[in-house]
């Protein structure tokens, strides 16, 4: 489980020091639910979120243990290091707003035809409860060929998760090559 502190202070001279002893700063929120300014290890929170097999996972702040969500962060942009990440509660019976990744399965027929596999959408807006999310929405791409694509309304979703973005919009496509 990924230990962290909670942050005394939250001034620009606190926030240097802390990165420059290797700390990721976090802000951590929820639905009805204190706002928590938090600082893990950088490297521990990298191998965590690495090796987490669900969406939501385990985090120790203080005395707390939360389910979290990671919702953004941020990068800098020359070195490429975690600057600053935003962690969301995911309250069991509550439901959320939640961004699922999706992971293509298979090798599209189009690939074979001289096609390009795309993706326009790696994560779809969903709303559910924490213990109905899912890790990741599986999509068959095997019988794609050139200018087939997926949209939103084909994709299979449980009962208990509903879907936020229009079903019009595309997922996965197969695009001629130039």
């Amino acid at each position: 489980m990924l230990e962290g502190i909670i942050r005394e202070s939250i001034e620009k001279k606190s926030t240097k020091a802390l990165r420059r002893d290797g700390y990721l700063i976090a802000n951590i929120y929820g639905k009805g639910f204190n706002n928590i300014n938090a600082a893990f290890k950088e490297n521990e929170f990298i191998k965590t979120v690495r090796k987490k097999e669900t969406l939501a996972f385990p985090v120790k702040v203080g005395e707390q243990t939360l389910q979290v969500v990671i919702v953004e962060y941020q990068k800098d942009p020359i070195t490429s290091r975690l600057v600053h990440v935003d962690l969301k509660v995911a309250q069991e019976g509550v439901v959320g707003k939640y961004m699922v990744p999706v992971k293509p399965v298979g090798t599209p027929i189009g690939l074979k035809n001289k096609g390009v596999l795309v993706q326009s959408k790696k994560r779809l807006s969903v709303r559910c409860k924490a213990e109905n999310l899912p890790a990741f929405f599986p999509v068959d791409v095997s019988r794609l060929d050139v200018g087939d694509t997926i949209l939103v309304r084909d994709m299979e979703t449980p009962e208990t998760v509903e879907m936020l973005d229009a079903d019009r919009i595309a997922v996965l496509g197969v695009i001629k090559a130039k």
